[in-house]
Parts: C-alpha cells; structure tokens; sequence
C-alpha cells in the first residue's frame, strides 16, 4: 500500500495551520496511475490539487470538506497492475 498524504510543501507560504478536503476528483476504488489528480484541498485562498504517488486502486481514508494539515493521511493505494493507454 502507498499513502497519499497531503504534501509538507503546499504550507510554505501559508499561515494557517490547517487546511481544507475540498473534493476528490476520483471515486473511491477507482484505479489511477502515478501523477493522476485526485483530489484538491485549500489552503488558505489557493486551491491545489494532490497527484498519486504511484499507481493503484484508491481506497479514501478522509472524506471530502475535512480539516487536513501538513501529511494527513487521504487514501491509500493498493498497487495493481495498470493497462496501458
């Protein structure tokens, strides 16, 4: 299993400590492949989207229009193959 984590990054410039789920963008138990979108969050007034880390079937941890800071655990990824494009 691979975590999709709300990346540290996406608070350099923020000062807020929290965030908000805003939407996944892919259901849950969908397969996706490393970089799909899926799911955005705001932070502060920016709107930013999180990308899969690797490709799998996604299975949501937290539900859309939750509070998330810095590495909140979103969903995991139950690594499968993937049929090409």
């Amino acid at each position: 299993m691979v975590d999709v984590k709300v990346p540290d990054d996406l608070w350099a410039t923020a000062t807020l400590p929290e965030g908000v789920l805003e939407q996944w963008l892919v259901p849950d138990g969908q397969t996706v492949r490393a970089g799909d979108p899926v799911a955005t969050v705001r932070i502060e007034d920016a709107l930013h989207e999180v990308m899969a880390p690797a490709q799998g079937r996604l299975a949501i941890a937290a539900a859309a229009h939750a509070v998330i800071e810095p590495g909140t655990l979103l969903a995991r990824l139950d690594p499968e193959p993937v049929a090409p494009a």
